[in-house]
């Protein structure tokens, strides 16, 4: 039988006390870009062979980049590197690659497990990253996050739940994080931007390979609003799918806790939850109507002890212990999951009020929409158009209609 999340959070915090929220690094002091750490850093990197578990093995024998690289080879075997490692030499292309990046725009850093600024909890991991690629505000690293993810093609209750938790949780004081791909990851940071917060968007890529590339837009847009994009690959590194799995630890590492809003059984959502729960890190799941194939890996993380959340405010109370004093729930919301007092409902003549009310909550095929209401198939044919895109209902395989909202 597995281990529930419960378990593995148990067994992480027994092993390791979880790292709270601290508070954001004082000032944003940005550093030379050419110091001697700095250039140690990148010529390490440039190593051919020279990956991040190698890498964080020297910067753990080492005190500093700088000595590391000036240490003999023969200390790097001492250190666990292997001989093909340490007898290589910075690759050129490699180096001017990241040294080009660098000096690209000054919201470009490199930041390595030695600087102030790397963030704490990634401490926490058993395979912490040596080095960080970031652009953007750097102190956002360590700022109280929350990371929300999700299936990348959500229903459009799910897009609305991702995009309305994160509004939400951002207008809190939290940052969200998430992996900026398609659908519940956009949202999420879409609905951080549309609070005035803060949100951390980890790549699977470099740091100049934005992927999709659907989402260069949103990408300068996190940039531009105090967020960051974050990468463990070197500038010019292609999105590969087993680099997913590892960026999926950062997400879940840089948080308090993970936020599951829609996933399949085999989603890549379920490992970053994992992965969460490994780290001592909370793990929430939105539940969901038993007939959308979306929700069911949800389910799965609840009956393995995922906090089931119906509202944002869920979240904080359980989150409240951790982060302390960077929570400042107000009541300013009637409904901390939706659009928020004030805003007229979307008005509809009685028959397409009428079949609004016929679907409910879960889903029915068009033909008992039909049968039930005494409207012709066209008619509701058409309702059913307007009505998904007036964002009230949706569409989930086998063709089949829910309400949404």
């Amino acid at each position: 039988m597995p281990a529930t999340w419960r378990a593995r959070r148990s067994r992480a915090i027994a092993s390791k006390q979880v790292a709270p929220a601290s508070e954001p690094v004082a000032g944003e002091q940005h550093p030379e870009k050419r110091t001697a750490s700095l250039e140690a850093l990148a010529a390490l990197l440039a190593i051919p062979g020279m990956g991040p578990r190698r890498l964080g093995l020297l910067l753990d024998h080492f005190a500093s980049p700088e000595q590391a690289l000036a240490a003999g080879r023969g200390e790097w075997r001492t250190a666990g590197l292997p001989e093909s490692v340490s007898q290589a030499h910075p690759a050129p292309k490699r180096l001017a690659a990241i040294h080009d990046w660098l000096d690209a725009d000054d919201t470009h850093h490199l930041i390595g497990r030695h600087d102030p600024r790397f963030p704490r909890r990634l401490f926490d991991l058993p395979d912490a990253p040596a080095a960080l690629f970031c652009r953007g505000r750097v102190a956002a690293l360590n700022d109280p996050q929350l990371a929300i993810v999700g299936s990348r093609t959500p229903t459009t209750g799910g897009r609305q739940n991702a995009r309305a938790f994160a509004r939400y949780l951002a207008d809190q004081g939290l940052t969200i994080t998430s992996g900026l791909a398609l659908g519940v990851d956009s949202e999420a940071h879409y609905g951080t931007l549309e609070a005035g917060g803060a949100t951390v968007a980890v790549l699977g890529s470099g740091p100049d390979r934005i992927y999709p590339p659907e989402n260069e837009t949103l990408a300068e847009r996190i940039v531009a609003n105090d967020g960051l994009i974050v990468a463990e690959w070197l500038p010019g590194t292609e999105p590969r799918r087993g680099h997913f799995p590892r960026r999926n630890r950062l997400i879940s590492g840089l948080s308090t806790g993970v936020l599951v809003v829609e996933a399949s059984l085999k989603s890549g959502s379920l490992i970053t939850a994992r992965l969460a729960g490994e780290q001592g890190r909370e793990v929430f799941a939105i539940p969901g109507s038993i007939h959308n194939p979306l929700a069911r890996g949800c389910h799965q993380l609840l009956r393995e002890g995922a906090k089931l959340v119906e509202a944002g405010r869920d979240i904080l109370e359980e989150l409240a212990p951790a982060l302390g004093a960077f929570l400042q729930a107000t009541d300013r919301h009637a409904d901390d999951t939706g659009d928020g007092p004030g805003e007229a409902p979307v008005p509809f003549d009685p028959e397409q009020q009428h079949v609004l009310e016929l679907l409910g909550h879960d889903p029915q095929p068009a033909d008992g929409v039909i049968a039930a209401s005494g409207l012709t198939a066209g008619e509701v044919s058409s309702i059913l158009l307007m009505l998904e895109l007036a964002g009230k209902v949706s569409t989930l395989p086998g063709g089949l209609y829910v309400r949404t909202g």
